[in-house]
């Protein structure tokens, strides 16, 4: 439902105070109003029984094969699209439904009475030879100034050729479009696919197919633009309508040029007649000739011109008829009457520069609702808020009814489904003072347009009819309320998403990107860049996609946004899949996160986990991995080859953090496979000697590993050095050949020197003696240090965070599996 066209029973109201709903811009405050989709906040409980917000309006269509999630909160998420979920061949519709489709793109009718129709004169012999050609298969393009008349003529042709192709006439307006955007128009107007926008490919296939009759009314592209949209519908017979300074076709472009002129003297003379409702006096004949010679014949100002002939009627009937609510209050125009012996007072005639320009003195006589919507428009650049906006930014309950006024005069004329101001009427009220305050009305109508966006009843489809007159307002303050732009852009970027409206949502993007940029809301621009990245990934251009997600993920990585990192992390692998190539750091596709996975930043080229945050013990012989929370998506989980990507030097510590993994693993196996006589808490003794591991990544019997020689510096029982508790790598060796005798450990070191001193230091870089009750005969002499293990370190060099202390009990295993140190 239209928030502005509420029922009586929506919120509980009982229909009695439609002024504050149709007044409702918010002003920002959580009163439980209407405005903000609230029920009322009772003000003895505050804290109790409130409402949870409204969920974020989410949308889920199928661009090309992706599976795209339109998420106004964190970014859209974007995946392949599974196979069960990929809609199949759109079917076409039928001719009930593209006129059904007709009349809800029509811009909407005036309130009020219905205004007059006027007749199509001297355009006979246009409108034959136009559909002549169209019968014959040919296309057309009718070329005439603003104002000639060029959508009646359409309209009239339009009905002609109903019958003529297999899918009837289809009507589209070329204005601010491009010609992909106007291949999804077509495509969207023949086939009935809800939520599915075809990629290129399959776009080009679909419209190939289309066999219909395209009335293209305000193209503004020509030359390889032009020879495009009819390349790609070799089966359709296009009559486009276009002002004389769009560019002209190319030179090979098979197209029928068609000029729409004026109309003679006797032919505007009849439609002022027909505009007045009456025949003209010789005066006004006369007035009416000049106004010939002045405007070229143009219908428009001969239109207009009759609505200042029905102002004089009124006045010469009543002369305050146009001053009972103040009309004049504001109007430059003085009105004096001249009372003449029998008519009554003498209303005398426009001057023919007003007839000429009529906009500013048909403006002072029009009440001040009609006022107000046109400094409006003038504000947004010549766009016209849709009638149901209007009770809000006007501030008066039936300010609706002005859009009959302004239709009535001509001052707006008919531009896809909506209105805009007529050709030169913008210029002339701007001279007549309207432009004025076009800044404040801009920021309340963008005000207004980012609460109604947001509705939850507003759907997005109802947001993309309005693109036009949201992205005037949008365009009216990039560079003066940047704020309110980023918040507008913000609000409507993701309806146009929803609704299909994707050349809309390119250009909010972008102004809100720039307008983010002004005001310095670093994550405001880093969710443009990644909106602007998906918007390219789905249309195919990887390298603008990559640079888009790039800048994103960098600003968002300064935020420490992690889950905006990873949703675009994961755009960015789908980009480097289907480019192809590898990601920033040597990172591949299928090394990326998924998006169910929330992890924490790290630097460029990533961390080994194994030194980064504390993880349960593994089990043996795993890698430790990083610690990820499952989160919403989908895909496969972090694999080991990111954790390992990076510089040699975070190579080289990522092997040193599996090594001691390995060893950790193998510590673990030994106490579980030790016999029932171990001691308490399964400690290693000096009677168990370590065991080759079955994957060959354990303890090896005549190849003693790195850790089984180094020695922890952390203080344990007794405060002695290298006896602290905690499971902890054991080395391997070769068994010694005399058992100490002893079950359990005596819990000291030897207090016997060694009969024969090494040549090792013995310092802290050594290993303890194995405690034990008498000394082995022949003392143990130093072990040959293996090829590949590193020297000890020296004494003078602190021990390092790649060393961990050593416990009692492996130091004990170490000795008993063929130890470093002599004992006595």
């Amino acid at each position: 439902m239209d928030p502005m066209n509420r029922g009586p029973e929506e919120y509980g109201r009982d229909g009695t105070d439609d002024d504050s709903i149709h007044a409702g811009v918010h002003d920002g405050t959580d009163d439980g109003s209407p405005h903000t989709g609230r029920p009322p906040r009772d003000p003895l409980t505050p804290d109790f029984g409130q409402p949870a917000p409204a969920l974020a309006r989410t949308v889920q269509l199928v661009s090309g094969d992706f599976l795209l999630t339109v998420n106004p909160v964190d970014g859209s998420e974007i995946e392949p699209c599974p196979p069960g979920e990929r809609p199949e061949r759109p079917a076409k519709r039928t001719a009930d439904g593209r006129a059904e489709l007709r009349r809800a793109s029509m811009p909407p009718v005036p309130p009020g009475p219905a205004l007059p129709r006027l007749p199509l004169l001297e355009r006979q012999e246009e409108r034959e030879r136009l559909a002549r050609l169209l019968a014959r298969g040919r296309s057309v393009r009718l070329t005439g100034p603003a104002g000639s008349g060029r959508t009646a003529l359409l309209n009239a042709v339009a009905d002609d050729c109903a019958d003529l192709a297999p899918d009837g006439v289809v009507r589209l307006s070329g204005y601010r479009k491009t010609p992909g955007e106007l291949l999804h128009d077509l495509f969207a107007a023949v086939h009935d696919a809800p939520l599915y926008r075809p990629d290129r490919a399959q776009l080009l296939e679909l419209v190939r197919d289309i066999g219909a009759v395209v009335v293209l009314d305000d193209l503004e592209f020509g030359g390889a633009g032009l020879d495009e949209l009819l390349d790609a519908t070799p089966e359709c017979a296009f009559l486009i309508a276009a002002t004389p300074d769009v560019a002209a076709p190319s030179a090979d472009c098979h197209l029928e040029e068609v000029f729409l002129g004026g109309l003679g003297r006797g032919g505007g003379l009849e439609l002022l007649e027909r505009a007045v409702g009456r025949v003209l006096d010789d005066e006004e004949a006369n007035w009416a000739g000049d106004l010939w010679f002045e405007s070229e014949g143009l219908p428009l100002r001969f239109v207009q011109a009759g609505a200042l002939l029905r102002q004089r009627d009124q006045l010469r009937a009543d002369p305050h008829v146009f001053e009972e609510y103040g009309y004049f209050a504001e109007s430059p125009v003085d009105a004096s009457f001249d009372a003449g012996p029998d008519d009554g007072p003498e209303i005398p005639l426009p001057s023919l520069a007003d007839g000429a320009a009529p906009a500013a003195l048909l403006a002072a006589r029009l009440s001040p609702s009609a006022r107000a919507t046109l400094k409006f428009a003038v504000a947004l650049g010549g766009e016209l808020p849709h009638q149901a906006h209007l009770p809000a930014l006007v501030g008066d309950t039936h300010a609706d009814a002005a859009l009959a006024e302004l239709v009535g005069c001509a001052l707006v004329t008919p531009v896809g489904a909506h209105y805009r101001l007529a050709a030169g009427v913008r210029a002339q009220l701007e001279a007549a003072g309207y432009a004025d305050e076009a800044a404040e009305r801009a920021l309340a109508a963008a005000q207004h347009y980012a609460w109604w966006a947001g509705h939850p009843s507003v759907t997005p489809e109802r947001v993309a009819a309005e693109a036009d007159a949201v992205q005037a307002a949008l365009g009216a303050l990039v560079a003066t309320e940047a704020g309110a732009a980023v918040l507008l852009a913000r609000t409507a970027a993701p309806a146009f998403a929803g609704g299909l409206a994707w050349g809309a949502w390119e250009r909010a993007l972008r102004s809100g990107q720039e307008a983010a940029r002004n005001s310095g809301e670093v994550a405001e621009e880093a969710y443009f860049h990644h909106e602007l990245g998906i918007l390219a990934l789905c249309g195919g251009q990887l390298d603008r996609a990559r640079a888009e997600l790039e800048a994103s993920i960098g600003l968002r990585g300064a935020l420490a946004d992690k889950r905006g990192m990873i949703s675009g992390r994961r755009a960015l692998a789908l980009v480097a899949d289907r480019s192809g190539g590898a990601l920033p750091g040597g990172r591949t596709a299928e090394e990326v996160p998924d998006a169910r996975y929330e992890e924490s930043a790290s630097p460029p080229g990533g961390i080994p986990a194994a030194f980064g945050l504390p993880a349960p013990p593994p089990e043996p012989d795993t890698l430790v991995t990083s610690k990820a929370t499952p989160t919403l998506g989908s895909g496969p989980a972090p694999t080991r080859r990111s954790i390992i990507s990076g510089t040699r030097r975070n190579l080289v510590a990522a092997g040193a953090g599996a090594l001691l993994a390995a060893v950790l693993g193998t510590v673990v196996t030994l106490g579980a496979t030790s016999d029932n006589n171990d001691p308490p808490g399964d400690k290693v003794t000096t009677e168990q000697s370590a065991k080759e591991d079955g994957d060959g990544d354990g303890l090896t019997a005549d190849k003693p590993r790195q850790d089984a020689t180094s020695r922890g510096d952390t203080p344990g029982d007794g405060g002695t050095v290298g006896t602290s508790d905690g499971p902890k790598p054991s080395g391997s060796g070769k068994p010694s050949a005399t058992p100490s005798g002893s079950d359990k450990p005596s819990g000291k070191p030897s207090e016997k020197p060694s009969d024969k001193p090494t040549d090792k230091p013995t310092t802290p870089t050594g290993k303890p003696t194995k405690p034990s009750d008498k000394p082995t005969d022949p003392p143990t002499t130093p072990p040959t240090t293996p090829p590949s293990t590193p020297p000890s370190t020296p004494p003078s060099t602190p021990p390092t965070s790649d060393d961990p202390p050593t416990s009692p009990d492996q130091s004990n295993s170490a000795s008993g599996s063929g130890g470093t140190t002599p004992t006595a």
